[in-house]
């Protein structure tokens, strides 16, 4: 094998790229648009959700909880608060979708509340949505537990106290999906640049002139790996820096951060190439990979937890994405834009990103056949 060969390979694909910027950008424009729109769509808190309160016992008891029920819409805003006089109303209401809550507060409230009998206030809610549904309820239920709490507090030395120690500052979710964009980028370089670049040659016979060569096949397949690889590296960096700084992740520029992170996005992006170059390896018609596209990134994306955390997935689920290689890309993006970890933080995933390379370098030798 000879390398000139090679790197003549990778420089013509580079020049044909770099002519082409329209075809760089768009394999950043998307990823970069997803993680903006669903970063900002999906990291905030909930806020103003608009609740029906219906207060039938009319004490100070209950206009004590209709003040702390003002309290949380002045403080975190969770929720707008509607009084209705009539609790059939504000369940109809509810069923409409004028409101996504309703707090009533019994007319035997304030008896109970002397008597000590456990009184109850009542919260229905909207549960077509599970993130409103949840919020809303942990909001009431701070409420109740304030409520709750003893007026004195106790003297006794047993009781248990909890301190929370958060590792990090508080993570919004366009940081937590950087991750998941730029390995998205990387899979959109592998698919526009690796894939449809080479159906497409070979449908214009431009493929053909390898042939009439003296390369062999090993140099072909490592030429385009190679030149796809560099279009990895190129796009995915690039949209790291650019999304860290759209996030407002602080150390991006730190060199050893960003020599990590062209190791991981190198072997990542060789990863993808070469596995979605194994895929094209056999195809000829050129609405394959386009028809393919959209299968691919709902396979790889989804399960890699680039949107939801892996935890939270049923077994089958669990199993794919083990064997995605966008997980243990992401994971090991995340941890360095999140985390600032070092190599022991990110050798896992960059020897499982490694073999999975090789496994599929190896099959594309096997498979690529160097004739018509």
């Amino acid at each position: 094998m000879k390398l000139y060969r090679v790197s003549a390979l990778i420089e013509r694909d580079m020049r044909k790229f770099l002519r082409s910027p329209a075809q760089m950008m768009a394999s950043m424009v998307f990823p970069l648009l997803q993680l903006v729109v669903l970063g900002y769509a999906f990291g905030g808190h909930i806020k103003g959700v608009t609740v029906a309160v219906v207060d039938q016992d009319r004490t100070a008891e209950s206009r004590q909880v209709k003040e702390m029920i003002a309290g949380i819409r002045e403080g975190p805003q969770t929720f707008t608060v509607r009084d209705y006089n009539s609790l059939p109303d504000a369940l109809d209401d509810l069923k409409a979708g004028f409101v996504r809550g309703v707090i009533s507060i019994p007319r035997d409230f304030s008896r109970r509340v002397y008597q000590q009998d456990r009184p109850k206030i009542a919260l229905a809610e909207d549960n077509t949505d599970q993130f409103i549904s949840s919020e809303l309820l942990q909001r009431v239920q701070q409420m109740v537990d304030q409520m709750n709490s003893p007026a004195i507090a106790s003297r006794l030395p047993g009781q248990v106290e909890l301190d929370v120690v958060e590792m990090y500052p508080y993570i919004e979710y366009i940081k937590y999906l950087l991750a998941g964009s730029v390995s998205l980028c990387i899979f959109v370089v592998a698919m526009i640049g690796g894939g449809i670049t080479y159906i497409d040659d070979k449908s214009r016979g431009l493929h053909e002139g390898y042939l009439v060569t003296p390369i062999s096949k090993s140099e072909l397949v490592l030429g385009l790996i190679g030149a796809g690889t560099l279009k990895g590296i190129m796009a995915g960096m690039a949209l790291a820096i650019t999304g860290s700084l759209i996030a407002g992740i602080t150390g991006i520029w730190n060199p050893v951060r960003l020599f990590y992170l062209v190791v991981v996005i190198a072997i990542a992006s060789t990863a993808m190439i070469s596995f979605m170059f194994l895929l094209m390896v056999r195809v000829d018609d050129p609405l394959v990979p386009r028809a393919i596209f959209g299968v691919l990134n709902t396979l790889l994306f989804f399960p890699s937890g680039a949107v939801y955390p892996i935890a939270a997935f049923p077994w089958w689920l669990r199993w794919i994405a083990v064997i995605d290689p966008f997980t243990y890309t992401v994971h090991a993006l995340r941890n360095l834009t999140l985390k600032s970890t070092g190599i022991e933080g990110i050798y896992v995933d960059v020897l499982a990103l490694s073999g999975f390379a090789a496994l599929m370098i190896g099959a594309c030798f096997a498979l690529f056949k160097r004739q018509l």
